[in-house]
């Protein structure tokens, strides 16, 4: 069976994946870009932005294995964009313009479903109201025999940890604290005991670290 993955997933040192106050300006609240500085400054990054240049360090090795045998992905609402309650905007169709980076159906987690959006590049945004099992099914039904991805944000991968659905996942630890936020692990006590986990501190002073299913 495919394994189910998350990738390239930042937090900082006191947990949280993402800051207070999303909007349209700022998608990862009052954090701004301090969550993924690191990232940006890599070749896998600009390689994912249509760019040559970035980094070739570590860092970059790490987040390279991030689309690598990935069929189908799955995200929450707050990820793909700011809007909240029933949709208003359904012109609104992500972050990353025409072309987004991900070429494969992606699975938005929304109680307010909406028709497919096909997009270029072979990615395409499929909005269900499912519980984590059920989007799973889904997403593997149309990843065939490749891994899916769970994307984000922290909620939908708690969601997904809790439920006992990851396999593989590779954290980012970045050396910062942002104080307020949603937190990655809260309600996961004992997490660790379900997992090989290992870790590498770079010199960006991030800290990647890796859990494998037992």
């Amino acid at each position: 069976m495919s394994r189910v993955r998350v990738h390239n997933f930042s937090v900082s040192l006191d947990g949280f994946a993402t800051g207070e106050g999303q909007s349209l300006d700022e998608p990862f609240g009052h954090a701004g870009e301090r969550l993924h500085e690191w990232f940006f400054a890599t070749r896998t990054f600009h390689a994912m932005q249509g760019k040559a240049g970035g980094g070739a360090g570590v860092d970059s090795a790490v987040t390279g294995t991030w689309d690598s045998g990935i069929g189908a992905e799955i995200m929450g609402r707050n990820k793909f964009g700011p809007q909240r309650g029933p949709w208003e905007d359904h012109a609104w169709t992500g972050w990353w313009g025409p072309n987004p980076p991900f070429h494969t159906p992606v699975f938005v987690l929304t109680h307010h479903p909406r028709p497919s959006v096909e997009m270029e590049g072979g990615t395409t945004f499929h909005f269900v109201d499912a519980t984590p099992e059920e989007a799973l099914r889904q997403a593997r039904e149309a990843a065939g025999s490749l891994d899916v991805r769970i994307g984000g944000g922290p909620s939908t991968v708690r969601q997904f940890l809790a439920a006992g659905l990851v396999d593989h996942m590779h954290i980012a630890v970045v050396p910062i604290t942002l104080g307020r936020g949603e937190r990655l692990w809260d309600g996961l006590e004992g997490l660790e005991k379900n997992f090989q986990i290992e870790s590498v501190t770079t010199p960006s002073g991030v800290t990647h670290m890796t859990f494998t299913r037992r």
